[in-house]
C-alpha cells in the first residue's frame, strides 16, 4: 500500500481515511442479515397459511358434510360458516353424492405491499366400509 502525501496517520500507523471500512462492513453484514431474516418471514407465513388453509378447508368439509341430507344449499352455506370463522374465504363447494367437496382460500401478506392467497380442497362424506 503506497502512501500518500497529505494523509493524516492515526496514533497506531492507519491512515485516517481507512477508519470507517469496519462500520462499512459491518453495515453490509447487517443489511443481508435483515435481507435473510425478512425472506424467512415471508416463508414461514406463507407456510402458516398453507396450514390455516387446509384445517379450514378439512372443517368446512366436515361441516358440509354433516348436513348434505339437507341438499347443497344447506351444506355450503355451513361450510361457508365454518370457513370465515377459521379466517378463510370459501372459493367452491359441491355435493358429489353425500360427499361434499370444498376450496378455501386464506389471504396472507408475506412481505409489505405484497398479498397472496393459500388454498386448499378437502372432501368429506359418510364412512363407507
Amino acid at each position: 500500500m503506497g502512501h500518500r502525501p497529505n494523509a493524516e496517520r492515526l496514533d497506531d500507523g492507519r491512515l485516517a481515511a481507512e477508519r470507517g471500512g469496519a462500520t462499512v462492513l459491518l453495515l453490509a453484514i447487517g443489511l443481508v442479515l435483515v435481507l435473510f431474516g425478512t425472506f424467512g418471514a415471508a416463508i414461514a407465513a406463507a407456510g402458516m397459511a398453507g396450514q390455516r388453509a387446509a384445517v379450514a378447508a378439512d372443517l368446512s368439509a366436515l361441516a358440509g358434510a354433516a348436513r348434505a341430507l339437507d341438499g347443497e344449499a344447506v351444506a355450503c352455506t355451513s361450510a361457508v360458516d365454518i370457513a370465515g370463522r377459521n379466517g378463510g374465504r370459501l372459493v367452491g363447494c359441491r355435493l358429489d353424492g353425500l360427499d361434499v367437496l370444498v376450496t378455501v382460500e386464506v389471504a396472507f401478506t408475506p412481505l409489505p405491499g405484497l398479498s397472496r392467497v393459500a388454498a386448499s380442497t378437502a372432501r368429506a362424506g359418510p364412512l363407507r366400509g
